[in-house]
């Protein structure tokens, strides 16, 4: 950095330090999705994959060492929770990709990007790291940084109120919440947190944020489990709970992993539920999986986690059982 004083450069050189990630591991599926193990020191490691799209390019972001919300469906959460990431490294996740993405592809020209889209799903739950999160995401907007739109950028959460409230006056990008349950009896087993931000308050949160939304809806992400939360009656009462709440909804084939004692519903039964809420006039879509062979699949996402919450060996003391929700 030359055009800087050396003055500057010597405070910097004593101050900061600008480096790479360093990587692990690096995966490409037969499907062209790569994923990169990246290492964060102390034995922790995290996840980030490329999906390849015709139109775009988009990068799954992850902003925990691990996570605390232990969904139920989610390899990430049954690992367990390390800590939040640092601005650098989650911002440092883009910047790598898209050089070695880049380098990959033999692209010189500095006006032509690989990576059109940026989606923070990968482990961690974003909105329990904002103070991290909000810098990281300025950058990714910034026209002196990345440049990317802010329908272009995604945060998904599981539900953190008062956090989804904060970034809608902070750094409204798109939303997209993780639902996966029409009523608080079964996603209070599916997603713990319901138990503290009930669907009442978190219908309510959403509807806030719409006023700030650089889109005009927010993505409800529904995991469809075999015989839990994948009937008709379940998706005519999520046409119920979302009347007023302008959304879509992205329909995600349940991705196995070991000791999960759970089973991805029947591609008919994914095709039928999802005809019930386009019929109510909802746009529906169902995620392709991508990556599954290489673990790169939505919820597969487990890096390497040095565990301070010792979630895992008390997940496989006991899982909780959920199959006799099927009917609610």
């Amino acid at each position: 950095m030359t055009d800087l004083a050396r003055s500057l450069r010597s405070r910097l050189e004593e101050s900061a330090c600008i480096s790479a990630p360093e990587v692990v591991s690096d995966s490409t599926s037969a499907d062209g999705t790569r994923k990169w193990l990246l290492d964060v020191g102390l034995g922790n490691a995290i996840e980030t994959v490329f999906i390849p799209e015709v139109d775009r390019g988009t990068l799954c972001v992850s902003s925990q060492a691990g996570c605390a919300m232990n969904c139920l469906f989610c390899s990430t959460g049954r690992q367990g929770f390390n800590r939040n990431l640092t601005t650098a490294e989650i911002i440092g996740q883009l910047w790598w990709a898209e050089h070695a993405l880049r380098a990959q592809r033999r692209i010189t020209a500095e006006n032509e990007r690989v990576i059109s889209n940026v989606v923070l799903m990968g482990m961690g739950e974003p909105l329990q790291n904002l103070d991290a999160l909000l810098p990281a995401l300025r950058l990714m907007l910034d026209d002196n940084a990345y440049g990317l739109s802010r329908r272009r950028v995604t945060v998904s959460t599981s539900g953190l109120v008062q956090q989804i409230d904060k970034l809608a006056t902070a750094c409204p990008v798109a939303l997209a919440v993780s639902l996966h349950a029409p009523n608080d009896t079964l996603r209070d087993r599916l997603v713990p947190l319901n138990r503290k931000h009930p669907l009442r308050e978190l219908m309510a949160a959403c509807r806030r944020y719409l006023r700030h939304a650089p889109r005009d809806f927010i993505t409800f992400e529904y995991v469809m489990l075999d015989g839990v939360n994948d009937s008709m009656a379940q998706a005519r009462d999520l046409v119920a709970l979302v009347r007023d709440v302008s959304c879509k909804f992205n329909l995600i084939p349940f991705n196995p992993f070991p000791g999960s004692g759970l089973a991805r519903s029947p591609s008919g039964r994914i095709a039928e539920f999802a005809q019930v809420l386009i019929d109510a006039g909802i746009v529906t879509t169902t995620r392709r999986v991508r990556g599954e062979d290489i673990d790169a699949a939505c919820g597969q996402l487990a890096g390497e986690v040095q565990d301070r919450t010792r979630r895992a060996r008390r997940c496989d003391a006991q899982l909780p059982p959920v199959v006799a929700a099927a009917g609610s």
